[in-house]
């Protein structure tokens, strides 16, 4: 079917899935508006669900186990007709798609940075020793360890309104969180300070939506295809290769990058142990027209992490670590359900 027969024919109805909290479900009335400016006549509904992940409440993400916890109850829509495509946090997409399905669209990326959110001080370098900060990304926690050794990192769970409950009901002198959740929400003036990409170097995918549906649906495909965001997508395929070459989990404090400056795609990784006592790190930049070409950048970064020994550290940890069965190291793009994961 050829794309000026698609544009002749609109869908009639379109079902997205989503998960319930207040932050995933503004991501899904995001693509709504987005799907009714290009199809008015179309009906686009949204299909809220709790997924597995959002179930988790009282373990740190990162013991839990995968991020798929996050989106399989979503491509079990999906798979059996009840959606037609799911909107996600790209930092919670597993780095392989199970077969049969697609993620055709990324849409252009919010702010990829990490705030410092507090109620009593300006940044970072304002906290007092001892003062507690919180999240619950270990990406997170080994740059707080590395930058700031006085300080005391305690894990943060639930979604973005109930941690900025405990901050302030006074739990914490500050809170780490992903810019892009904040700004979504209408929450940026909670916003004290967006750390420097060299300070605190965000999380592959951070602030970038996809859209992943079955991949036998070429006319849907095609339907979404306007909604992609070609630069944002090449940034997050190179950032999401140095992860899959990496085997990155959850148990594994790993950070990628990438940015545009002068025409040029530039990317950065960095792997470390959570305490930050071994850090490893690299760049690389290229003129990256295609997917091939990001991919090809964000293996030069792999390598390059590898070379100084980027794998031993994710064998050490993967192997102490104990997963128990649930979610893994989400640092907040979305929300999970209220007084649950994020």
């Amino acid at each position: 079917m050829n794309s000026e027969l698609l544009s002749a024919q609109p869908p009639r109805t379109l079902v997205i899935a989503s998960r319930e909290s207040r932050l995933a479900m503004w991501q899904a009335e995001h693509v709504r508006g987005a799907l009714h400016k290009l199809y008015p006549s179309c009906d686009v509904r949204i299909l809220g669900m709790t997924t597995r992940g959002d179930q988790i409440l009282d373990r740190t993400l990162s013991k839990v186990g995968g991020k798929g916890l996050f989106v399989k109850e979503l491509e079990n829509a999906l798979a059996d007709g009840r959606a037609d495509l799911a909107v996600h946090s790209l930092k919670d997409v597993p780095m392989e798609l199970p077969a049969g399905f697609a993620l055709p669209v990324v849409m252009e990326r919010e702010d990829p940075r990490d705030a410092f959110v507090s109620n009593d001080y300006a940044s970072l370098a304002d906290l007092p020793p001892g003062s507690v900060v919180g999240t619950s990304s270990l990406r997170r926690e080994s740059m707080l360890r590395a930058a700031w050794p006085h300080l005391v990192v305690k894990p943060l769970r639930g979604n973005l309104d109930t941690r900025l409950a405990k901050l302030d009901r006074g739990d914490y002198a500050a809170i780490i969180l992903a810019a892009a959740g904040l700004v979504r929400l209408g929450l940026a003036d909670r916003i004290r300070a967006r750390l420097d990409p060299e300070d605190s170097l965000p999380a592959a995918g951070q602030g970038a939506l996809g859209i992943e549906i079955r991949a036998d649906r070429a006319e849907l495909a095609a339907w979404l295809a306007p909604l992609h965001h070609m630069h944002t997508a090449l940034a997050v395929e190179a950032e999401r290769m140095v992860s899959r070459a990496l085997g990155g989990s959850c148990q594994v404090p790993l950070a990628a990058y990438g940015y545009w400056h002068d025409g040029a795609l530039h990317l950065r990784g960095k792997v470390a142990t959570p305490d930050a006592s071994r850090v490893v790190e690299a760049r690389a930049s290229a003129s990256a027209g295609t997917v091939d070409r990001a991919l090809e950048l964000g293996r030069e970064v792999a390598d390059a992490l590898i070379g100084q020994g980027a794998l031993d550290i994710v064998r050490a940890l993967e192997s102490a670590a104990v997963p128990d069965s649930g979610a893994d190291t989400h640092d907040d793009s979305t929300g999970g359900k209220p007084g649950g994961t994020p």
